[in-house]
């Protein structure tokens, strides 16, 4: 085990939680419209995060009134597979508790905004009436496992679904403590006598930092497998199951100017035989508990480790924990990533839907009213949704009756279906940002629009309106969006100023690279612009914008939009 000189303050926090109880239940039921230091730390491992409407925040401080706390909560849903029962709670709960809204993650969850203090309780207490859970939605644990969102009825689809649910139950935390406090409603007691049993996997302080698994297919990397700390790959003969490629290390998290942070995409480690994904899994997360970095949160995730000590050390830790001699990866086919939108072929006479859902918020505007039709699809037709990983939903199960009158629905709602939409509306993703989310530096939500249209028009002077590419918007460097592994990345550098970063590919396989810094959000585009104006001069057949930028040079690309740059001001 690693040697650890010093801790941070979270650490301490978590060491003294008594398995994650603090004095939550306490101050869950005081007057306060917020939770202390520590209740914000330690609500994050039961699924809340604390924060407040950055929007009027301003304005209430100038006149002497408090910060408008609210809170978001996350559902941990493995694989984003839900019932069509557990999806009509969920939506109940964002018109009960919520701000009428449900967002879809980039994790293939469920998160609530707007819910306040005084309906916390009851807000988690429906989503696990509708057996579902928060616990390990967010906090320094294994967090939601992800998998191909496609509902295909195949051998191969079957074992990924159960493969994801087995991993995400075998990783949950055993604390006692979310169910006491939000559950069956124990009372807080000002009295420390009695003995806490550390967690079996987790310990008395948890992971250093959060950790994230994915389970992908090479046919199917709609999850950005390569930035999950634990990416597994399973490898399939027909429809057997000849094990999993473990690649380690990959996260998107970093800090602006500071090297030692930075994003990464798991690297090959092992290949784990069928019988062993479980407890190679608890390895991997044990090796993270163990040698992770306790002292800086900003450098305590697992790439960390693995950039430092390598592969084949790493390799060799896991096989010391299990016990047997893991051998290194094999041979992969390449990448993959297939369209989900629109209608598809399920199997056994039933088709899914995949639906776009702009920014993954699920709600009802004037334009469209997109959260009134699915609730009424769903009630009608008892489609089970399926969370994507593209902030998108998939409806299953649709009898090939029900087709005209499900579409009759959506166009009654004037709901945008994908073939109506450009290639870059449709694979766009954004985080929540502002007003929302305490680590935005800028807008990333409510700009989508903005950006995607002025690079539509853009690509559209070169002819390029049908190129499928990938754009990822976050609000900050923390790139809950993955914005540094897609064809382009625009991320939040101070208010109203971005980074772009140019170069990875649409499959997720490559790491992209800063083009431009701290450019303003109206000049996005036109920043862009040289770029497709040398790939629609310069491209190979078949090359994509994210493999011609690669291919082409930085050093070129950067000429090119400082350039442009300088001529416009």
């Amino acid at each position: 085990m690693a040697e650890i000189e010093t801790i941070s303050k979270a650490e301490a926090i978590k060491a003294q939680s008594r398995g994650l109880r603090g004095q939550l239940a306490r101050d869950l039921g005081d007057g306060a419209a917020s939770f202390d230091h520590e209740g914000y730390a330690l609500l994050k491992f039961h699924g809340v995060y604390q924060g407040y409407d950055r929007d009027s925040a301003t304005q209430r401080k100038q006149r002497g009134e408090e910060k408008l706390w609210q809170f978001m909560v996350r559902v941990r849903i493995p694989g984003g597979r839900l019932k069509a029962a557990q999806y009509l709670a969920l939506d109940r709960l964002a018109e009960n508790y919520g701000n009428g809204t449900l967002r879809v993650t980039t994790r293939q969850s469920i998160q609530f905004h707007g819910v306040l203090k005084d309906g916390l309780k009851a807000t988690i207490g429906s989503v696990n009436a509708a057996l579902l859970t928060t616990l390990s939605a967010c906090g320094d644990v294994v967090r939601t496992v992800t998998t191909v969102p496609a509902p295909i009825r195949d051998g191969v689809h079957r074992r990924l679904e159960e493969d994801a649910r087995r991993l995400s139950a075998h990783l949950l935390p055993r604390t006692r403590a979310y169910h006491e406090i939000w559950v069956e409603g124990e009372k807080w007691e000002d009295e420390r006598e009695a003995v806490v049993e550390p967690d079996p996997l987790y310990g008395e302080r948890y992971l250093p930092r959060k950790f994230k698994v994915g389970l992908a297919i090479p046919e199917d990397n709609t999850i950005d497998v390569l930035t999950n700390d634990l990416a597994i790959v399973a490898l399939f003969e027909g429809e057997r199951v000849r094990g999993y490629n473990f690649l380690l290390g990959g996260g998107h998290g970093m800090t602006h100017n500071n090297p030692k942070t930075y994003p990464r995409l798991a690297s090959p480690v092992a290949f784990i035989e069928p019988e062993d994904l479980l407890q190679a899994a608890e390895a991997v997360v044990k090796l993270h508990r163990d040698w992770g970095d306790r002292g800086d949160r900003r450098h305590a995730r697992l790439k960390y480790v693995i950039a430092e000590k390598g592969e084949e050390w790493a390799r060799a830790r896991l096989s010391e924990t299990l016990g047997k001699t893991l051998v290194p990866c094999r041979p992969m086919r390449a990448f993959a990533v297939p369209d989900h939108l629109g209608w598809h072929e399920e199997g056994q006479g039933r088709l899914y839907l995949g639906i776009p859902i702009a920014s993954g918020r699920i709600g009802d505007a004037e334009d469209s009213s997109i959260r009134s039709a699915l609730g009424e699809i769903v009630a009608r037709f008892l489609c089970d949704p399926i969370l994507m990983p593209s902030q998108d939903i998939i409806l299953s199960g649709i009898r090939r009756k029900d087709r005209d009158a499900i579409a009759a629905i959506l166009s009654q709602h004037r709901v945008r279906l994908a073939d109506e939409m450009l290639p870059v509306e449709r694979w766009a993703l954004a985080c929540p940002a502002l007003p929302s989310c305490g680590l935005a530096l800028t807008e990333a939500e409510r700009v989508r629009g903005a950006i995607t249209g002025a690079i539509a028009q853009s690509l559209k002077r070169y002819g390029l309106e049908s190129e499928r590419l990938s754009v990822r918007i976050t609000g900050c460097p923390n790139g809950c969006a993955r914005p540094y592994n897609g064809d382009i990345g625009i991320v939040g550098r101070m208010p109203g100023f971005y980074a772009i970063f140019v170069g990875g590919d649409f499959e997720g396989t490559r790491q992209s690279e800063l083009l431009a810094d701290k450019v303003a959000l109206g000049a996005i585009a036109s920043a862009l612009d040289p770029l497709f104006a040398l790939f629609a001069a310069e491209r190979a057949q078949g090359e994509g914008f994210g493999d011609f930028c690669a291919r082409r040079g930085f050093p070129a690309l950067r000429q090119a939009v400082a350039r442009r740059r300088s001529s416009a001001a």
